[in-house]
């Protein structure tokens, strides 16, 4: 663990309250992958972060639910279709399995910005859609991004989420906002050791 930004989490308690979770949602790129300003547009571009895979491998074993949530806007741009994001998850679970690993759900929005859809993360639609798929609250759901619409759509749905400085983790923590109640870690390999070790 990096830094605490505003509140710390351990005055209430939290360190308790993570190992009781029982969903974690994943932001996609930036959290398990490397992102790309430009888009991760192919297979050979999806490249997982150092540590991520084995990660959610160790989350598995806890006995946690873990589920990717990913805005996909490059398939309304046609920067890609459906099938090749559909063969980039391929790529993660197959990875996954050689870690001994898996994605229990994902879910992505593969809208544009102005197609005012209701799952296009800041709002809150496919974090809803998981919670009903694993019948699992938002006091058991722990949300981990790399950018401020994940927290956003984290706290719109009452879930706690923990922010990554992978990806866009460090301009969201250098830009300060929206990060009250906010923990901070080096990547998601170290939330997870957080969560299971600490």
């Amino acid at each position: 663990m990096l830094s605490k930004h505003t509140k710390h989490f351990h005055e209430i308690d939290y360190n308790k309250r993570m190992k009781n979770y029982s969903l974690i949602i994943l932001d996609r790129d930036g959290v398990i992958n490397q992102d790309s300003d430009a888009y991760v547009k192919s297979v050979d571009e999806w490249i997982p972060l150092s540590g991520s895979l084995e990660a959610i491998a160790q989350l598995n074993a806890a006995g946690y639910k873990v589920a990717v949530c990913t805005n996909q806007s490059g398939v309304a741009r046609s920067y890609f279709d459906i099938e090749t994001l559909n063969a980039m998850h391929e790529k993660m679970a197959t990875l996954l399995m050689q870690q001994d690993g898996h994605v229990d759900a994902i879910f992505f929005c593969p809208h544009g910005p102005d197609d005012s859809c209701d799952c296009r993360k800041p709002k809150p639609g496919m974090y809803e859609h998981a919670l009903e798929h694993f019948q699992i609250t938002s006091d058991d759901t722990l949300v981990i991004g790399d950018s401020l619409r994940d927290i956003q759509a984290a706290h719109s749905i009452g879930a706690d989420a923990a922010l990554v400085l992978t990806g866009k983790g460090e301009k969201t923590l250098a830009k300060a906002e929206g990060l009250d109640d906010v923990e901070v870690f080096a990547d998601l390999a170290d939330v997870v050791s957080h969560l299971l070790y600490e």
